[in-house]
């Protein structure tokens, strides 16, 4: 799976030939944010689904990031400890938050696909 997944909480997921998992916020939850001053990073642990694994600081306010399934983070993004703002300039790329590998690996198929997601936004908008 080449392309992107996404959740309900705005974040995006990437799998890596490894069988690992990155993990980020979209642009979506990026602008709605505003300018990030600070990215509270997880442990190296593992996490049940929907357990607040990350924390993100704007001049606006504080959001949580979500795991999106059970797993172990495996990986940070140590690049945002010093450079929060990683999040606006790239959210979709550089500003990644962790990697983790899933207790199942199949499960991130079943995601939000790009189409999907396109419609949660349309529809939030519209709310």
């Amino acid at each position: 799976m080449s392309e992107l997944r996404f959740t309900e909480d705005h974040e995006w997921l990437r799998a890596e030939a490894d069988g690992s998992v990155t993990v980020g916020i979209t642009a979506f939850a990026q602008n709605a944010l505003g300018d990030v001053v600070f990215v509270q990073l997880p442990e190296l642990q593992a996490y049940a689904k929907g357990a607040e694994a990350s924390t993100v600081e704007s001049v606006k306010a504080a959001s949580g990031v979500y795991m999106p399934l059970d797993g172990e983070v495996l990986e940070v993004n140590e690049k945002l400890d010093g450079s929060p703002e990683l999040v606006n300039e790239d959210p979709m790329g550089e500003g990644w938050f962790f990697r983790f590998k899933p207790a199942d690996a199949a499960a991130v198929a079943k995601l939000l696909d790009q189409d999907a997601y396109d419609r949660l936004i349309k529809a939030n908008a519209e709310a």
